[in-house]
């Protein structure tokens, strides 16, 4: 097993490095794609929270035969660092061995990651993900953190120095991302922004992208449009020049 691994498709709009701590996760978000990834029944990803046979042996014997150092790793793609009312100690750990060995992680979370700040520092980010506010995610991300209290979070990582991100992807509510981006631009230093993929949805994507990246332009904040997104955006462009 090589736990750190390279991206494909749109996971490498992420990171050029990653690895997935856990066999599933417990958030039971209705769009997650990680069983469709994993081609593993939903029950089945969401009621098996065991780290990976060996997580964290195997990443040490990876960072050292292939002499792993001075790289970005994300956590995670196929699951969630911070299961929300799990045990996260293999997650503790293997942050530990990724900085023991220089490298900086890229951490992605629904759940609580405050008690591996203390192992943070100004050349990592701690990143959460919101795509709408509690009047949909208690439905939407049932099991997860509210997303008021991951953006709590977030600001005390930015408190404690460290760089902070927020993955608005899928956007289920893309006034209440509007919304989050206005009033928490303060400490954030960075957003991904991307649309909901594989359901139906009735948003005019081409006009939320465009004005989320107006807003983001105003408030000076760093940002990146997903692909997914940034097509509808140049393909609605597009049909107006044609029909101009």
């Amino acid at each position: 097993m090589k736990p750190i691994y390279e991206p494909k498709g749109k996971a490498k709009e992420y990171g050029d490095y990653a690895i997935n701590t856990y066999m599933g996760c417990p958030h039971q978000c209705y769009y997650c794609f990680a069983p469709n990834v994993l081609h593993r029944e939903r029950e089945a990803f969401h009621n098996c929270m065991e780290p990976r046979k060996d997580i964290v042996r195997e990443l040490r014997r990876q960072l050292k035969r292939e002499n792993i150092t001075g790289k970005l790793i994300h956590l995670c793609f196929t699951c969630d660092p911070y299961p929300t009312g799990y045990d996260t100690t293999a997650t503790r750990e293997v942050i530990q061995a990724l900085k023991e060995h220089g490298n900086h992680v890229q951490i992605l979370t629904k759940g609580d990651g405050s008690r591996d700040f203390d192992l943070l520092d100004a050349e990592d980010w701690y990143g959460v993900s919101i795509s709408c506010d509690l009047s949909i995610a208690h439905k939407a991300e049932p099991f997860a953190e509210t997303p008021a209290n991951r953006l709590l979070e977030l600001e005390a990582a930015k408190c404690r120095g460290i760089n902070t991100w927020v993955s608005f992807e899928p956007v289920l509510d893309p006034v209440a991302v509007l919304e989050c981006i206005r009033n928490c631009a303060y400490f954030i230093d960075k957003v991904k922004i991307g649309k909901l993929n594989y359901w139906p949805s009735d948003i005019d994507w081409a006009k939320f992208g465009r004005e989320a990246e107006a807003l983001c332009k105003s408030l000076d904040m760093d940002y990146y449009i997903k692909d997914s997104l940034r097509k509808e955006m140049e393909e609605q462009k597009g049909g107006e020049a044609d029909a101009g």
